[in-house]
């Protein structure tokens, strides 16, 4: 049991570590590419070198790991243990509650969270590595599962009506596990005994938020 832990911890460190090498480098074409459209095929673009290195490593690896490997890519909850989620939920509470008064300040404006003592370039850094801490911790046992972290948190603030973090952190908790275990139940079930990918399920019912708040935005703001 200890070693499948360590084990745990192994993969969210190397996910981790991943995720903060794409993170830098989008911060260093941030920090010269102003215009956002060219900011958003940047991105597009470290995930195609992302991909590209990924498909490098399969072509030297064992068959067995090429099968996990594409288990993994289709995004799937059939992996997870307890003990992965003795690892996670630590993790997972003491980064997102640790940063939920940090986090009510900066909302209202970053002249206020100064004043209430929030180091906002410290802050950043923080949020930022926190937040690929948490992506990390999914990613690594679950796979690439989209638009849950876009769409759930957008409808719990719609649902409740505010956007106060030591509501909207239990709610989007909440929302999501719900969210995923419905889209899960989805993917076992319509069209069993083949199994979709709960990423192809939870973009289905996702995407379409995601548009739905992009054109309400631009909509509002015209």
């Amino acid at each position: 049991s200890c070693g499948r832990v360590l084990g745990s911890a192994v993969m969210i460190t190397a996910a981790f570590a991943g995720a903060m090498l794409s993170m830098g480098f989008v911060l260093l074409i941030a920090q010269r590419v102003r215009q956002m459209p060219l900011l958003v095929v940047s991105g597009v673009m470290i995930g195609y070198i992302c991909s590209a290195v990924t498909d490098f490593v399969i072509t030297f690896a064992e068959d067995s790991n090429i099968v996990n490997l594409h288990n993994w890519s289709m995004g799937s909850f059939s992996g997870i243990s307890w003990d992965n989620i003795r690892v996670m939920t630590p993790v997972s509470l003491v980064c997102v509650f640790l940063l939920s008064k940090p986090i009510s300040a900066y909302q209202l404006g970053e002249g206020y969270a100064r004043s209430m003592g929030v180091n906002i370039a410290a802050f950043r850094v923080v949020l930022i590595l926190l937040s690929s801490v948490l992506s990390a911790c999914v990613a690594a046992f679950a796979g690439p599962i989209s638009f849950v972290g876009i769409a759930v948190p957008h409808l719990a603030k719609s649902l409740f009506g505010t956007a106060k973090p030591i509501l909207m952190i239990p709610a989007c908790f909440l929302g999501g596990a719900g969210f995923c275990l419905l889209c899960d139940l989805i993917a076992r079930t319509v069209f069993a005994p083949p199994e979709l990918s709960i990423s192809t399920v939870t973009a289905l019912f996702g995407a379409p938020v995601v548009i739905y708040i992009m054109v309400h935005r631009k909509s509002s703001r015209g």
